[in-house]
């Protein structure tokens, strides 16, 4: 049963536990981030008017004066941040434009992308979320330049997230562009929702992986796991 199926079946006060229940959870509803139909019909501009007027709104609801001269310019400054930055991965124009290239050395063993870091963004509180990745495949004929790897983590990071769903993205794109399922996504990050708020613990931190073809032999995994741990 869908999630609005099951909210209109339960009291209103019940609603709001269930729905806190599935933030505080981190539980994700899809692989693919939910987008609303027309998410694309307006511009960039016309987000930011609207985003700008809202956040003002919310601003004089908590009592901030926003005639100080410090104040005065947060809702634009937030509305420009949001779409031209923290969640820019939104826009499926913003997505990295990949090349490949011949695997003319006829190398067929592991290729490891490790520690890349990323900021991304709690989709149930808004709160971020900061990790490294470290992303390996191997090459069925094709290759990728290394920098187009930090940027499809980027890509998919700069949007509301759960670390789940994150990790597939990553996995599925690589997948897609070099035409196996020999490829490896693997996620360390830190929830600012865990760490500053509900239960307020700074030590924690989330691991998740993904395991595609070659990867999922536990020989081709332990040299995976050897390799991100050597300097």
């Amino acid at each position: 049963m869908k999630l609005q199926e099951t909210l209109q079946n339960i009291q209103p006060e019940s609603q709001v536990d269930l729905l806190d229940e599935i933030g505080d959870n981190h539980l994700s509803s899809s692989v693919e981030t939910p987008m609303v139909k027309g998410a694309f019909d307006i511009s960039d501009e016309e987000k930011k008017e609207i985003i700008s007027f809202h956040f003002a709104e919310i601003m004089k609801t908590m009592g901030l004066d926003l005639k100080d001269d410090s104040l005065s310019g947060t809702p634009k400054r937030v509305a420009k941040m949001f779409i031209d930055e923290i969640f820019s991965g939104l826009n499926p124009d913003n997505k990295p434009k990949i090349s490949l290239f011949e695997n003319k050395y006829e190398y067929n063993e592991m290729i490891l992308e490790k520690d890349i870091s990323f900021y991304s963004n709690c989709e149930h509180h808004f709160v971020p979320i900061i990790g490294r990745a470290h992303v390996a495949y191997k090459s069925s004929g094709k290759v990728i330049g290394l920098s187009k790897i930090n940027r499809i983590v980027q890509y998919f990071s700069k949007r509301p997230q759960v670390q789940e769903r994150l990790t597939n993205q990553i996995a599925n794109e690589l997948k897609n562009v070099l035409k196996t399922d020999d490829v490896a996504v693997i996620i360390y990050a830190k929830h600012l929702c865990v760490a500053s708020r509900g239960v307020k613990d700074d030590t924690s931190e989330t691991f998740t992986a993904y395991y595609g073809g070659d990867f999922q032999s536990k020989s081709t995994k332990n040299e995976l796991f050897s390799a991100i741990k050597d300097c």
